[in-house]
């Protein structure tokens, strides 16, 4: 086994371990900030036992140049990868705000035609009126959403922010007893 991490294999295995634990800790604090209570730890545990790993031949092979490039390049390759699963599960909600001066209503109606709750507003800006349009998307649908808006005013001023917490509404009606 020594022999084999002593050779080129050593810094690519030292590179993929900590493009896993680096990504998994991605998903892992988004987890936790989602309120995960299972996933978040165990997640957690096989990102830890990753590392450990790693860390350690990487700590065994300091006076290797290409052992500890695999760990720094690892770790950057690994919050790059890590971004990119998150952005493919987009977990969550993001609250949705359209400013326009004069699509509202058609905004609002093409964001129902695809399943979204709207709630329409009129409301007054730095160049005078304009209609505001909110809604709660699911992260997945956000581009699909933002399309839609695009077609009907490429000009919109649309806001797009995380959600950490939501009651009742459309998309989880109050339990009947």
């Amino acid at each position: 086994m020594e022999a084999l991490l002593l050779g080129p294999a050593g810094p690519l295995l030292i590179f993929f371990m900590r493009i896993a634990d680096v990504s998994l800790a991605t998903v892992r604090m988004l987890m936790i900030m989602r309120n995960h209570k299972l996933l978040a730890p165990l997640i957690g545990f096989f990102e830890v036992l990753i590392w450990i790993f790693a860390a350690g031949v990487a700590i065994q092979h300091l006076e290797s140049p290409l052992h500890v490039l695999g760990y720094a390049g690892g770790f950057a390759a690994g919050n790059w990868v890590g971004l990119w699963m998150e952005g493919k599960l987009a977990l969550g909600l993001a609250a949705m705000q359209v400013f326009t001066p004069a699509h509202g209503t058609e905004v609002a109606q093409a964001l129902r035609r695809i399943g979204h709750g709207v709630t329409e507003f009129a409301g007054k800006g730095k160049d005078g009126s304009v209609e505001v349009v909110y809604s709660v998307v699911k992260r997945k649908d956000a581009r699909r959403a933002m399309e839609a808006i695009h077609r009907l005013d490429e000009d919109a001023f649309v806001t797009l922010g995380e959600i950490s917490a939501i009651r009742h509404g459309w998309m989880f009606p109050k339990r009947r007893k």
